[in-house]
């Protein structure tokens, strides 16, 4: 199995810092309870220049892991999966902006 890393880069605005870490973190709990999970790693800029400000990085031991997940979120507006949990960036309160992507590694040097 390969496995696959959810990269979520996050746009922050001042004042939500907070409420982006705690959503986050209620995420991670989450999936710590999934099979496939492998490890997660979140980070802030130092350059506030960034127009992401924030980024998470899921790793899934397979495709099929994550997949099974996120199951029914990909079929619906709202990213419900079969947990009734919003999932692929949707979690996340408005004016909270997540583009998410899904990455296998080519390289590793």
């Amino acid at each position: 199995m390969k496995q696959i890393s959810v990269i979520n880069s996050i746009e922050v605005p001042e004042g939500f810092e907070e409420k982006a870490i705690e959503v986050r973190d209620i995420y991670i709990e989450y999936f710590k309870t999934k099979p496939g999970f492998v490890s997660s790693t979140f980070y802030r800029t130092i350059n506030k220049e960034n127009k992401f400000n924030f980024v998470n990085i899921v790793v899934w031991d397979s495709y099929e892991s994550f997949q099974s997940v996120v199951n029914t979120g990909f079929k619906n507006e709202e990213g419900l999966n079969d947990d009734n949990m919003k999932v692929l960036g949707k979690g996340f309160p408005h004016p909270i902006k997540v583009s998410p992507g899904q990455f296998e590694i080519i390289r590793n040097d």
